[in-house]
């Protein structure tokens, strides 16, 4: 038994069980030291700020007299405008060309689908990655038009006092088709269909007790609002209150501007109101995507100082900061926020970090889109550029 003893002991105390604590030791050492690195490394990425941008490459303007619009759309970018529809790349080249011939083009879109649309006039174009999916030729004048991710589109036509809603499949099939009038419910707004296509919301703007207000209805196509009057399945009024602006954000969760803050609803069936946050000063604009929302104001303090603040989709603040300058555009793209004006951008983290705040010297600023990493396109009144910051 002595000599069992003797053995383990020898085997717990021997030089290669001692090499391997050590080697044990500095490897949890060095984890720790790394993962600190990382944690810091982010740290330092998020705060750094950038003084400078390089001009990686540059596409001028070849035609001048004709102006056109550009949308971020999926990792790609939108332009648009009277005379046709184009696509390009992260690089600025031409995925595709599509002619149309409209007065006042409007672009609204959601996943891989858009639709551009002549505001006031009666034609209708829809659009995904690949290019053109079909036309739809209305007979009284479009007001509004939404689409969601599958390329159905509801839209708004202006009939006098009678306003019509009409819903059209991917084919531009008509699937729906609701008349309302200024006394009932109200003027539409706006809306919004689900991804899935089963549910609309629509903002009505109405009188309620001698005061301006508004009606959020929300109507299913589904089983469940078969049996409801005009398949309205929920309704809300917000006397003295005007929502200009409601957005689908999934099946099931819907973000509604109002000009005082934003609402959410909650709900695959029967929406319910589940959050709203209202702000005591004027709010100057707003912006989203599915996960965050965001609200610019004029703190009043300075002259020329403003707020933005930013929420998560469940009504949850997640950053507030203060922007210096004067601005005409906010806007959020690929997890980073731009406020910017014709000379001067700001460009922020989801965290209210500034990344960068300087003058575009090449041409006045139209747009900003984030490409990747430091990269981003600028939209500029004399072309295109693409910048990287440093």
């Amino acid at each position: 038994m002595k000599i069992l003893q003797k053995i383990k002991e020898w085997k717990l105390n021997r030089p290669e069980s001692q090499w391997s604590k050590k080697k044990l030791a500095i490897a949890g050492a060095a984890l720790v030291v790394a993962v600190g690195l990382v944690i810091g490394g982010k740290i330092l990425v998020d705060h750094w700020q950038f003084k400078n941008y390089k001009v990686i490459t540059r596409t001028e303007l070849e035609d001048t007299t004709t102006t056109a619009e550009y949308a971020e759309f999926g990792d790609y970018i939108l332009k648009y405008g009277g005379d046709g529809v184009t696509l390009l790349n992260a690089q600025g080249e031409e995925v595709w060309n599509e002619p149309q011939t409209m007065e006042n083009p409007v672009v609204a879109m959601r996943g891989e689908y858009c639709v551009v649309y002549d505001k006031k006039g009666t034609d209708i174009g829809v659009y995904n990655f690949s290019g053109r999916v079909t036309d739809i030729q209305t007979k009284l004048p479009v007001e509004k038009v939404c689409i969601n991710p599958q390329g159905i589109t509801g839209v708004v036509l202006a009939d006098g006092e009678i306003t019509w809603i009409h819903v059209y499949d991917q084919k531009g099939e008509e699937l729906v088709t609701a008349k309302t009038s200024v006394d009932n419910p109200g003027y539409p707004v706006d809306l919004s269909l689900s991804d899935n296509g089963q549910l609309m919301a629509v903002s009505y703007l109405c009188v309620k007790d001698n005061q301006p207000a508004s009606f959020m209805a929300f109507y299913n196509f589904g089983n469940t609002g078969q049996n409801q009057m005009d398949n309205q399945v929920s309704g809300y009024n917000y006397v003295g209150t005007l929502i200009p602006q409601v957005n689908y954000l999934s099946d099931s969760q819907t973000l509604a501007f109002s000009d005082n803050g934003f609402l959410t609803y909650s709900g695959k069936q029967i929406p319910e109101e589940s959050n709203r946050i209202t702000l005591n000063d004027d709010i100057l604009s707003v912006f989203h995507d599915d996960q965050y929302v965001g609200m610019a104001y004029k703190t009043g303090k300075e002259k020329k100082s403003y707020e933005i603040v930013l929420y998560t989709t469940g009504g949850t603040q997640k950053a507030k900061f203060t922007v210096d300058f004067a601005f005409d555009h906010v806007a959020l793209s690929k997890e980073q926020i731009f406020v910017y004006n014709e000379k001067e951008v700001g460009i922020y983290t989801l965290q209210g970090n500034c990344r960068y705040q300087g003058t575009i010297k090449e041409g006045n600023v139209e747009n900003i889109f984030r490409i990747s990493g430091n990269r981003y396109m600028v939209i500029l009144d004399s072309g295109t550029e693409t910048i990287r910051l440093q």
